[in-house]
């Protein structure tokens, strides 16, 4: 496009300078055939330069003389040659306004009804060079921000060698449109360069993880506030889930990605392994995706590329559920073994009919809301329900934290794939290619091969016939 411009900007050039230079000699020409005639005539009284030419002599010269090229052709020589430059002109700056435009088209997308496009300088300077770090996740750092306006923002500096541009863009078209209390609002975005980064609402308290998983630093939250926390969570996911015109899969599900604004509203965050999915089958095919601890089960029980549906994301929520719920996280290597695994805990006390036992440190505050407690704690074994097809929708969720729904008591608190295998999903101390079980699953899974994932385990012989089966 640019060499196209340049091209007929030189033939617009040529065509003036030659247009002009016809007229010149042509009036050249004229003048020196107008001497010759004075010579011979005799008289000199005609003007022989530019110079002294008046429209008297001019009118004098064509009734004496009878020059090779007439006036009439002069003057349409330099009428057609200016013409012919004004057009060419025109159609010029027509053609580098729609280059203009389509490469600004190319390169800063603008999507309507979309959050605002920032430079990489705005930001910067917004966040005192990167100053003061918010927290780090697996595709990048947050960093806190003030805008000329004085809004407070939240800047995440993606990684380089993280999403790309195109990934940030459809992520930015993804988001952009979503509009809900309980999910954290795109300001803006930069994809200018190596430079990606999106410009989200500021949340002044933080994640959940640094509530709910208590330390000497801050208080615990109390009952009401943690019920108030997990609807808050249900909402987003059922407008993500339901009430969008396309449906969204969030994929990663977790108290690091929950945010808190002042008054303790939560927030769904962090959209980044999120997918939209077709709207007609409510299902898709993806590989593999979000955080050990939270992943669902269907994850190594289907094949590479079987469809996966919404309630991935309904197991997530229920993990989370029990880590709010109980205060403390799903696996907890400091607790006894007994203690260890929360999964653990939830299917030996709900087999000794004590599921409200799973709480500890229960207050004489938590005592007036027991029913209530147990009924949380009901709501996330029904979410994590092995079968997807026997979690409840997210919506049904809400209706039952709302008290207009009951639960559906006809389900089974399933063993974990940690417990049945007896380890982490995730241990250092195994080989390398062992680490990650639920990897290690996948790959066997390719492989049918799931019974060596059993002789890598120490004292396992006797599960070997029945994870063949």
């Amino acid at each position: 496009m640019v060499e196209d411009v340049k091209a007929q900007a030189r033939v617009g050039f040529e065509t003036l300078k030659g247009g002009v230079g016809f007229g010149f000699e042509a009036l050249k020409d004229w003048m020196a055939n107008s001497r010759n005639t004075s010579d011979i005539t005799g008289r000199n009284s005609q003007p022989t330069s530019l110079r002294e030419m008046t429209p008297g002599s001019l009118q004098q010269i064509m009734s004496n003389t009878t020059p090779r090229i007439s006036l009439a052709q002069i003057v349409a020589g330099l009428t057609g040659a200016g013409l012919l430059t004004i057009s060419l002109v025109v159609i010029l700056i027509f053609r580098v306004r729609r280059w203009s435009k389509s490469k600004r088209t190319e390169e800063d997308v603008e999507v309507p009804g979309m959050p605002v496009r920032f430079s990489y300088e705005d930001l910067r300077v917004a966040t005192d060079d990167f100053k003061e770090r918010l927290g780090r996740g697996g595709f990048g750092s947050v960093f806190k921000g003030v805008l000329e306006d004085g809004t407070i923002i939240a800047v995440k500096h993606l990684d380089k060698q993280g999403q790309g541009k195109k990934a940030v863009l459809e992520e930015v078209e993804t988001i952009g449109n979503l509009h809900h209390s309980n999910l954290v609002r795109l300001i803006g975005f930069c994809a200018e360069k190596l430079y990606k980064l999106l410009v989200y609402e500021y949340m002044s308290n933080g994640s959940l993880e640094n509530w709910i998983f208590q330390n000497d630093k801050r208080p615990g939250l109390d009952w009401q506030t943690r019920k108030k926390i997990i609807l808050d969570i249900a909402k987003g996911l059922a407008y993500l889930h339901e009430e969008c015109r396309q449906t969204i899969i969030h994929f990663d599900i977790k108290p690091q990605n929950i945010l808190l604004d002042p008054n303790f509203n939560a927030k769904v965050s962090d959209f980044g392994l999120s997918k939209v999915i077709d709207g007609e089958t409510g299902h898709f095919q993806i590989s593999m995706r979000g955080t050990p601890g939270y992943i669902a089960p269907e994850w190594c029980k289907l094949p590479p590329g079987s469809r996966i549906t919404p309630k991935v994301d309904v197991y997530s929520f229920g993990i989370v559920l029990l880590e709010v719920v109980c205060a403390r996280k799903n696996i907890e290597p400091s607790l006894p073994e007994s203690d260890f695994h929360l999964l653990r805990m939830l299917q030996n006390k709900a087999e000794e009919d004590r599921l409200i036992d799973i709480v500890e440190n229960v207050d004489e505050c938590m005592q007036s809301d027991r029913e209530e407690i147990l009924r949380m704690i009901k709501v996330a074994a029904w979410c994590l329900q092995d079968d997807p097809e026997r979690r409840p929708l997210m919506s049904t969720v809400v209706k039952v934290f709302e008290g207009v729904k009951e639960i559906d008591t006809n389900f089974l608190v399933v063993l974990p794939l940690e417990i049945v295998f007896a380890r982490r999903n995730e241990d250092d101390s195994q080989p390398e290619t062992a680490i990650h079980l639920l990897i290690m699953l996948q790959k066997k899974g390719e492989q049918d091969r799931l019974a060596d994932i059993v002789e890598t385990l120490d004292n396992q012989e006797n599960m070997q016939s029945d994870i063949r089966k």
